[in-house]
């Protein structure tokens, strides 16, 4: 168990730099879109919330998502372990079924999480990057990332999902929320038959509009199906991706966006936030 837990941290972060090093540079090389505001500020504060968000995860759940699963393969606990046991469901379809229904709880987690005041409160600060790059990836209030984590291995307990499983999904869903959320320019053609398979950026762009209809569609990090199938999939913002604005309308201005303030903003009454010189659309403070 040790030995899989140490792998495990291992693999994900060398798989979690390599990939950043690669939409890092593809961003630089083939940019979709202009910046609004200098990377600099904006991947400190990015950076920072990672770095928190690392030490909050490792201090309260030191095991995370794959420890649960350890423990209930040991346990014999949760629904896939039942259907191995009593009707030989082989392990690659318990893989392939775990997968499934973790990238569907997360989906399910996201799109809860806009419409729950509360919850939206936490969520929100993903959606204040006036910028969405491949920094914006990382860009979780701790709160809500902790939260995450304890909803993910209730979901691990129930379902039962094999360690591997769990490990792949990891991985998996690192490496797309990465690559969706890079400011990388794909050919249309590409972006048309990916967007069957994977979420792409332009696919998850929309969902970073500040128009409230755009903001609350494409939900998905990893698989695009569960959009489709729900109804909330919409294929290209209304203003174009070249003409569209990121982040929100109350929290715009460099201040509310720096470190410090991130970490405080839940807490914030939007309507009090210092506003940018802008148009208003819609009050953020519920994304409905």
């Amino acid at each position: 168990m040790e030995i899989l837990l140490t792998y495990e941290i291992w693999l994900r972060l060398s798989a979690f730099l390599g990939l950043l090093a690669i939409f890092l540079s593809w961003e630089g090389l083939a940019p979709k879109r202009s910046r609004e505001r200098s990377r600099g500020s904006r991947w400190l504060s990015n950076s920072g919330i990672i770095i928190i968000d690392s030490i909050a995860l490792r201090l309260v759940f030191p095991t995370a998502a794959i420890g649960a699963a350890l423990w209930a393969s040991e346990a014999q606990f949760g629904a896939l372990h039942y259907l191995g046991a009593a009707f030989g469901m082989p392990l690659w379809l318990q893989i392939v079924v775990a997968v499934l229904l973790l990238d569907f709880a997360i989906w399910l987690q996201h799109l809860t999480f806009h419409h729950v005041p509360i919850l939206w409160r936490l969520h929100r600060m993903h959606h204040t990057d006036v910028d969405v790059d491949v920094t914006t990836a990382v860009r979780f209030h701790p709160i809500e990332m902790l939260l995450s984590m304890a909803i993910k291995i209730g979901v691990v307990l129930l379902v039962g999902a094999p360690a591997v499983a769990v490990l792949i999904f990891e991985v998996l869903l690192n490496g797309t929320s990465l690559f969706n959320h890079s400011n990388i320019r794909i050919s249309k053609k590409a972006d048309q038959i990916l967007r069957w398979f994977v979420v792409t950026p332009d696919m998850h762009r929309v969902h970073h509009s500040w128009h409230k209809h755009e903001t609350n569609s494409n939900f998905g990090f990893n698989l695009p199906w569960w959009d489709r199938l729900f109804g909330t999939y919409r294929n290209q913002p209304q203003e174009g991706h070249q003409n569209m604005v990121t982040g929100l309308h109350e929290f715009r201005e460099a201040p509310t966006n720096r470190l410090t303030a991130l970490l405080i903003q839940p807490f914030i009454n939007p309507k009090q936030a210092k506003q940018a010189n802008l148009p208003r659309e819609q009050d953020s403070t519920r994304a409905e």
